[in-house]
């Protein structure tokens, strides 16, 4: 009885003085953060990690306005600069993964004409990320007006707020949609075959996506943060990205 006793104090003890820490994380890296997790907590397993996804524009605004972030996964350089820059945050940016972007279809096609398929009449809904704020959005307008075809596309586009929610309009309510190419190593989208449901778009189409992460000042005191930072950008957690399609810096 003692014995038991002894375990349960312990058991509570250390579940009391378990750390949290609260990670803003761009809706793309979403599909990668459950095995980045899962293998930071074999290290820590006392660590509890709160992802909270969304767009890297309006996770900006959040942090900006005060929101208790201690980590930020942005989808593209610039927000985290503005955060180094506004003193928010401790560190410089990072490249922590290069993003792509692919044409996803829930139906078989023929993808040998490329972006140009958006073109054609079978195709009637389009859906792609808010270029406002989702960096994959910007990725992607700039790829259409790169290729010339936005003006004869423009009133097929489904607007989403997130490339994970371009994910979501493209299975449920469009013809195909430019989503992010991570997104197809979920396990919910492994069924999607690549040149019959997907193709990768033509990456001289738009500027290299370069992701950035950033330590920020409400994770200063808690230094299970900075080993959540360091397993990111550690051999084992560049491992995790790279087999969600990300290119390694």
């Amino acid at each position: 009885m003692y014995i038991k006793l002894l375990i349960f104090i312990a058991v509570l003890t250390s579940s009391l003085y378990a750390k949290a820490i609260n990670i803003a994380v761009a809706a793309n890296v979403s599909y990668a953060m459950p095995s980045i997790i899962k293998e930071f907590n074999k290290l820590y397993p006392n660590t509890q990690v709160n992802v909270i996804l969304g767009s890297s524009g309006k996770l900006t605004v959040q942090i900006l306005h005060g929101a208790a972030y201690d980590i930020f996964l942005s989808a593209n350089m610039k927000y985290p600069k503005k955060l180094f820059e506004n003193k928010i945050a401790l560190s410089k940016p990072i490249v922590y993964a290069q993003g792509s972007l692919a044409i996803l279809s829930p139906n078989q096609r023929s993808f040998k004409h490329g972006i140009y398929i958006l073109q054609s009449k079978l195709v009637k809904r389009i859906a792609i990320a808010n270029p406002k704020t989702a960096p994959y959005g910007a990725a992607t307008l700039e790829a259409l007006q790169k290729a010339n075809i936005i003006e004869n596309i423009k009133n097929k586009i489904i607007y989403a707020e997130s490339i994970s929610q371009t994910v979501a309009y493209t299975i449920m309510v469009a013809d195909v949609g430019i989503v992010a190419k991570s997104s197809l190593f979920s396990p919910k989208l492994r069924k999607f075959h690549q040149n019959v449901h997907w193709v990768e778009l033509d990456k001289t189409l738009y500027t290299p996506i370069k992701q950035g992460i950033v330590l920020l000042k409400n994770g200063q005191s808690n230094t299970e943060v900075k080993f959540l930072y360091d397993f990111i950008l550690s051999k084992k957690g560049q491992n995790i990205l790279k087999n969600f399609g990300y290119s390694i810096p």
